[in-house]
């Protein structure tokens, strides 16, 4: 896996750059937004994998996370998507763990139904007809 000495979020100087006020996490624009306002909610310190976190840190980083959420839908987003891709076969990319937060448009997708369920294209459609 990643060492932290080319870990791309270890070796950036976040200094000025964090959007979240804290310390020990970090809130930046993802480079390569999927929506605009599409954030990263990063602990300062290097980590690979969510289960690394100590309880009060994997805290902290949902608290800011559900933060940036709600900036996001106060400033007219209609929802939003949480992501954590943890671990090769999740997708991860950059083995320092991140969250991504996507804020969500009505019609910036045909049909969203299903939502997550979609990084497994077959499944994101898991019942033939909604429920009321």
């Amino acid at each position: 896996m990643e060492r932290v000495d080319t870990c791309p979020f270890c070796k950036v100087d976040f200094q000025g750059l964090s959007e979240s006020g804290r310390e020990s996490i970090l809130v930046v624009k993802d480079i390569n937004p999927v929506t605009p306002g599409h954030r990263l909610v990063v602990p300062r310190d290097h980590f690979e994998s969510l289960l690394e976190l100590t309880p009060t840190l994997a805290e902290e980083l949902f608290q800011v996370a559900v933060e940036v959420a709600r900036n996001a839908v106060s400033a007219g987003a209609d929802g939003f998507n949480l992501g954590i891709n943890d671990g090769v076969a999740a997708g991860q990319s950059v083995h320092h763990v991140h969250i991504h937060v996507i804020p969500r448009h009505l019609g910036d997708v045909k049909d969203p139904f299903g939502g997550v369920r979609g990084v497994i294209a077959t499944r994101q459609r898991y019942c033939e007809e909604r429920v009321s």
